[in-house]
């Protein structure tokens, strides 16, 4: 199966305390088409400047995504730039340019109206309906991330979207400011009741968890000595586990649970370098081999039949 993300492409200029990169590859399309192409067809829908490199083109290419719907306009890409303290978790926006990103709308080819998989990255709200409304046949799965500034500053619009699709990817901290509950259970409940089927919360070095039809299942992140650079990690986790889904078409609890599973590999390579650095040079051993390393860190033998938890015994 193929998979359709529409979001932004951008250079970030980043500060960690592994140090600092300027204007380097970025962008929630960027990290999410990297991350999915391991895995399935992934057509990317993007605007760009004048000034963006041949280089992160081809480095594109290189991955197999289809950039045929990466427009490139008169102007400079859109930028960001950031620093992250000792904790990961967190980071201040130094600076934001939109550039040619201000006048993004993106507009459908014919061929991208009917694919059965659409990531809608960060950006504006309305964009984000405007593009669900241009697709021809509704796909399998609609999945959609957003932030805390379109919270706080498009509510309403961002509410009718979540409405329209299937899974949504959240913060800790957003969906308690979405949701207006601080309870984490209660407000992926109230988010289910507004329709989306899944509901997956980031909690960064602490894994994620995952809000299904009644169940819920938590995934682990892999432990790393160092995080170098988080900036890409949730965008990367996206592109895993839509990838995964795009791949298999195992829409089951099980394939879900091993989509989030595979989101955790793709996030925990993207923080071990700025920018895409570390995830446009993944293999196949790479893969296979974190996930399994990261399947082992919960598993445990269950109890043999007839066997009980052992109670003590008062004299």
């Amino acid at each position: 199966m193929s998979l359709l993300v529409v979001g932004s492409v951008a250079y970030d200029s980043v500060e960690t305390t592994a140090g600092r990169r300027n204007d380097a590859l970025g962008g929630s399309a960027t990290y999410f088409s990297i991350a999915s192409s391991y895995f399935a067809c992934t057509s990317l829908v993007a605007v760009v400047g004048e000034d963006f490199r041949d280089e992160h083109v081809e480095l594109l290419k290189t991955h197999r995504v289809d950039t045929s719907s990466l427009e490139r306009r008169p102007g400079l890409t859109f930028r960001w730039s950031g620093v992250y303290g000792a904790d990961v978790n967190s980071r201040e926006t130094l600076d934001t340019q939109l550039n040619v990103f201000a006048e993004f709308s993106p507009k459908l080819q014919p061929e991208l109206r009917s694919r059965p998989y659409l990531f809608l990255a960060n950006i504006d709200p309305a964009l984000q309906v405007d593009v669900l409304e241009q697709m021809d046949v509704r796909p399998k799965v609609v999945a959609l991330d957003t932030m805390d500034f379109w919270i706080g500053g498009k509510k309403d619009s961002l509410t009718r979207v979540v409405g329209s699709v299937d899974v949504l990817f959240m913060d800790e901290g957003e969906i308690r400011s979405f949701a207006g509950e601080a309870n984490l259970v209660r407000a992926a409940e109230a988010i289910l009741g507004l329709g989306p089927t899944t509901v997956v919360v980031k909690r960064g070095e602490h894994g994620v968890l995952v809000f299904r039809d009644g169940s819920t299942f938590a995934a682990p992140a892999f432990p790393l000595p160092h995080v170098v650079d988080p900036t890409g990690a949730g965008d990367s986790f996206a592109g895993g586990f839509l990838g995964y889904l795009a791949a298999t078409d195992d829409l089951s609890d099980e394939g879900f649970r091993r989509a989030a599973i595979l989101g955790s590999v793709m996030g925990s390579f993207a923080v071990e370098s700025f920018s895409t650095d570390r995830i446009g040079s993944l293999t196949q051993e790479d893969v296979c081999q974190r996930f399994q390393a990261i399947t082992e860190l919960s598993r445990f033998a269950p109890l043999r039949d007839g066997e009980s938890l052992p109670w003590r015994i008062e004299d």
